[in-house]
């Protein structure tokens, strides 16, 4: 069960979701969902498609989804986010260059016509 609770636990962390919007939506205490997630307490079947409906997922997906996979396409994702934002970080770079070159032609400018 150990493995179950930390498919739930990444679910969870997927939506972004805390312990305690997880508990309200099963109508459960934070402590009892806490203990699902670690693995300490089984978790039934109409449990199991209480969790199973709220990721919006069927009882074999849960049961059958595999964190290493969704990991890897998250990794996947947060590499094509990060060569963005690099792309992003070079142009900011390019116009902070052409800003500090206008500045200096405008102070030049100033220092001929005084």
């Amino acid at each position: 069960m150990k493995t179950l609770g930390k498919k739930i636990r990444l679910l969870r962390h997927q939506k972004g979701w805390s312990q305690e919007d997880v508990a309200k939506r099963l109508d459960i205490s934070i402590p009892a969902f806490s203990k699902i997630e670690t693995g300490i307490t089984d978790i039934n079947l109409s449990r199991l498609e209480q969790i199973s409906n709220l990721f919006e997922m069927s009882v074999v997906q849960l049961l059958t989804f595999n964190d290493t996979e969704q990991q890897e396409k998250y990794n996947s994702d947060l590499e094509v986010v990060s060569k963005k934002l690099k792309e992003r970080e070079a142009e900011v770079i390019e116009l902070q260059k052409k800003i500090i070159e206008l500045f200096e032609e405008i102070r030049a400018a100033k220092k001929a016509t005084a």
